[in-house]
């Protein structure tokens, strides 16, 4: 993808802050703070800032916004913000930090702050002491539930880190087979470590997660405990491959099935039924379509064959692995797919006799219908 100018990427994060404080005006809500630390990771920081973390925000209605990190140094070569106080400068104590920044403002009238829902109570009582004349608040349907809402529709900017996030992960995909066929890859550790050390060749932070790779005794589990061993992948039978590479901070999610040797009735029709679901449910990926309703079309495709999806059909994914929307049968049918949200879809069947088959991608919802961004799927040796 091209570089963004600084000039570019300060336009993306005044167009969110915006909207942010435009809520805030609102609700009568005077500041909000933001924490991600070591106890409260909260991707909010980053969205709003472009720090990558380990920071407070600050941000009141008036748009001001005071980003307190960890690491100075690294805040004022990556944030996109216009106030930096280091944390140091209070103790590296955050009730201190949000105290004496908030009573440097001088703000006047009804004084509202908002902490995070996740905030522990004994530590919003200690907030609630020292911030003397703000009403402090601790809820559900907040500002910061405003923004995961918000999160979840993609600019473009986003939509560019998490297609080149895709990009690569296809790039590592395609290397797999080859390596599978030529025999290069043996184990699940071989697997596992290749992504790792080609996600990081390729301009990549780090993997989205901690990959899985189950070989044919251990595809049996959603997501296999231990995540790698040194056991055999992929061999006779049903192996899984569950990974996702991060870029500028968003990341991708896929999982692909590799299909070895001669296999049972029962593999064949594991693998045919989850390709089949993935097939109904993206039809219904699409602008203002109830959520559920891919969730329900999947389920209808395996109870036809008397099996049962053991988990729901897909999340959304950005700066985080799982985002909001969760796609399930049990969402309002107000839940609609929008525009600019990234949705994996990954149906998936497991048999502790047989193994398993998951076949996930990342589904972008545009104006017209869907864009399907990753090439994950199941690979016949």
């Amino acid at each position: 993808m091209t570089a963004k100018t600084k000039e570019e990427l300060e336009a993306f994060y005044k167009t969110r802050r915006e909207k942010l404080t435009g809520f805030m005006k609102d609700n009568a809500v005077t500041a909000v703070v933001f924490e991600d630390t070591e106890e409260r990771r909260d991707p909010a920081v980053r969205y709003f800032t472009g720090h990558p973390g380990d920071a407070l925000f600050i941000i009141t209605a008036d748009n001001r916004g005071i980003l307190v990190p960890w690491d100075e140094n690294l805040a004022k070569k990556q944030a996109v913000v216009e106030t930096i106080e280091p944390y140091s400068k209070f103790d590296r104590k955050n009730i201190k930090a949000v105290k004496e920044i908030l009573d440097s403002l001088r703000l006047n009238g009804r004084l509202t702050a908002e902490l995070s829902p996740e905030t522990p109570y004994p530590l919003f009582l200690k907030y609630v002491d020292a911030l003397s004349g703000w009403d402090v608040r601790c809820r559900e349907e907040s500002v910061h539930d405003y923004v995961k809402a918000l999160r979840a529709v993609k600019d473009d900017y986003e939509i560019e880190c998490t297609k080149e996030a895709a990009r690569i992960g296809d790039m590592i995909i395609d290397t797999i087979e080859a390596q599978v066929k030529s025999g290069a890859i043996k184990t699940e550790a071989d697997v596992a470590l290749l992504i790792e050390k080609e996600c990081r060749a390729q301009g990549c932070e780090k993997t989205g997660f901690d990959t899985l790779a189950a070989g044919p005794t251990r595809s049996y589990a959603i997501h296999c405990f231990p995540n790698y061993t040194n056991g055999s992948w992929p061999g006779e039978g049903l192996s899984i491959l569950d990974f996702g590479v991060v870029y500028n901070g968003y990341t991708s999610d896929t999982t692909l099935t590799i299909a070895q040797g001669n296999l049972t009735k029962v593999q064949e029709e594991l693998l045919e039924l989850v390709q089949k679901a993935a097939d109904e449910a993206v039809k219904l990926y699409k602008k203002d379509i109830p959520i559920r309703d891919a969730a329900v079309k999947a389920d209808e495709v395996f109870a036809k064959a008397k099996q049962k999806m053991p988990h729901t059909l897909g999340h959304g994914i950005g700066l985080e692995i799982h985002e909001f929307p969760t796609v399930r049968p049990k969402n309002p049918s107000s839940l609609v797919f929008a525009p600019g949200m990234i949705v994996t879809l990954e149906p998936g069947l497991y048999d502790t006799e047989a193994g398993g088959v998951r076949l996930e991608n990342d589904v972008l919802i545009t104006e017209t219908g869907n864009e399907i961004i990753t090439h994950s799927r199941i690979i016949r040796i």
